[in-house]
C-alpha cells in the first residue's frame, strides 16, 4: 500500500491540540444542591462509565477521514514482455531453374529443395550457429511467372512450415520464368501493411509486438525475363518503405534433371544468377547480396543475416494502483453519525 499525499497526515498534529483545548480549557455546567452525600452513595453509573464513547468517535473519525485524505492505494505489479521482432519476407523462386541439382548432406538435391530445408533450420534452429526466428514476424511469397503469397505475415511458424511444403517447382511451361521485381513488390507491399494488421490481445491498444525492422530474403537463381516491374523498380519502392533486402544468388555450375516419356536425363547447368542485379537490389535498400553455390554456403549465409538481424525482448515494469479512500471515507462518516447521535440520546448531558 502507498499514499498518494502523505503530507496529509501533518494534519494528525491538529488532534493533540484539539485534547489538550478541549481538557484544560473544558467548561462544565453546575446546579446547586444542599447535600451530595446521597448521590456519592449512589456510584457511578455504566452509563456515565461510557460517556467518553463519543468523544472517541470524534477522533476516530478525524483520523480516519486524514487517512481517507491522504488517498491510500494498493499496487500491483505488473511485468509486461514487448517483443521487439522482426518483420521478414522470405521470397523463393521456384522456377524451372531451381530444379538443378545441389548437395545437401551427401544428397543430391534440387535447389529448390535445398534452400527450403536450410530455410527451416534459419527459421526453426539447427542446434548450432542458427539458434531459430521464433520472435520474428514471417510470410512467404514464391514466384516463377507470377508472384504468390503462399503464406501471410505470422509468428506461428509451425503453419508456416506447411505453406512451405506446398512450395513445388513449376510444372507447366506457361508457368515458367522469372518475375523477380514483382515478387519483390509483393513481398515489400505486404511489410508495409504489417503494423495495420497487427492487433493488441487484450484490445487495449497497447501492443505487445513491435517491429523494430523490415527485411525480405530473396532466394533465386535466374534473370529478371517476366513482370510487369524491374527489380530495380521494385527495390526503389522497398526501399521507400524503409525495407531492406538480402538478395542470395542459388547455385553456381551444376546439373537438371529433364523427365520426359522417355525417362530421365541429367543436363548439364550454367550460372544464370545475375548476381550485378542483386547487388543493386541490395545496395539501393541497404541490405547485402551474396552467391550460395552449395548447401555450406547458403549456410553461413544465413548465419550472417541471423547476425544482422536480432530480434529483443524488453520487459517493462508497472504497478497498477487501487483507489483505498471510500472505505476510510465512509468508516468516518459512519463514526460521526454515531457520535452525534449518541451524544444526542444516550448520553446527552443537561446542561
Amino acid at each position: 500500500m502507498r499514499f498518494l499525499s502523505p503530507w496529509v497526515f501533518l494534519l494528525l498534529l491538529i488532534i493533540p491540540v484539539y485534547l489538550f483545548v478541549k481538557i484544560r480549557f473544558r467548561s462544565t455546567g453546575s446546579i446547586g444542591f444542599s447535600s451530595l452525600i446521597n448521590v456519592r452513595k449512589a456510584g457511578i453509573s455504566l452509563r456515565q462509565r461510557l460517556s467518553f464513547i463519543p468523544f472517541v468517535f470524534r477522533i476516530a473519525a478525524l483520523i480516519l477521514l486524514v487517512i481517507a485524505l491522504a488517498r491510500p492505494q494498493m499496487g500491483r505489479e505488473k511485468i509486461k514482455d514487448v517483443t521487439k521482432g522482426v518483420a521478414m519476407e522470405m521470397v523463393i523462386d521456384r522456377s524451372g531453374s531451381m530444379g538443378a541439382e545441389m548437395e545437401y548432406r551427401g544428397r543430391r538435391m534440387n535447389r529448390l529443395e535445398v534452400v527450403k530445408s536450410v530455410f527451416r533450420e534459419f527459421l526453426m534452429g539447427n542446434g548450432k550457429k542458427l539458434e531459430g526466428r521464433a520472435n520474428d514476424l514471417v510470410g512467404m511469397v514464391a514466384f516463377a511467372r507470377y508472384a504468390d503469397t503462399m503464406a501471410p505475415l505470422t509468428l506461428g511458424h509451425g503453419a508456416l512450415l506447411r505453406f512451405l511444403d506446398s512450395v513445388n517447382l513449376v510444372k507447366t511451361r506457361n508457368e515458367d520464368g522469372t518475375a523477380i521485381g514483382d515478387a519483390i513488390a509483393l513481398a515489400a507491399a505486404r511489410l508495409k501493411t504489417a503494423e495495420e494488421n497487427m492487433t493488441s490481445d487484450d484490445n487495449s491498444g497497447e501492443r505487445e509486438y513491435d517491429i523494430k525492422s523490415k527485411v525480405i530474403i530473396l532466394l533465386t537463381d535466374g534473370q529478371n525475363n517476366f513482370g510487369k516491374r524491374t527489380p530495380l523498380e521494385a527495390a526503389e519502392l522497398a526501399a521507400k518503405w524503409g525495407i531492406k533486402i538480402y538478395a542470395i544468388g542459388v547455385g553456381g555450375e551444376g546439373v537438371s534433371t529433364i523427365r520426359t516419356l522417355l525417362g530421365s536425363f541429367k543436363v548439364p547447368q550454367s550460372n544464370q544468377v545475375d548476381m550485378g542485379t542483386l547487388n543493386q537490389i541490395a545496395d539501393k535498400t541497404g541490405g547485402l547480396s551474396r552467391q550460395a553455390k552449395d548447401e555450406e554456403s547458403l549456410r553461413m549465409i544465413y548465419e550472417e543475416i541471423d547476425r544482422l538481424e536480432k530480434s529483443e525482448i524488453e520487459s517493462i515494469r508497472y504497478v497498477d494502483y487501487r483507489e483505498l479512500f471510500v472505505p476510510f471515507a465512509l468508516a468516518a462518516l459512519l463514526l460521526i453519525l454515531l457520535e452525534r447521535a449518541l451524544a444526542g440520546t444516550i448520553f446527552r448531558r443537561i446542561p
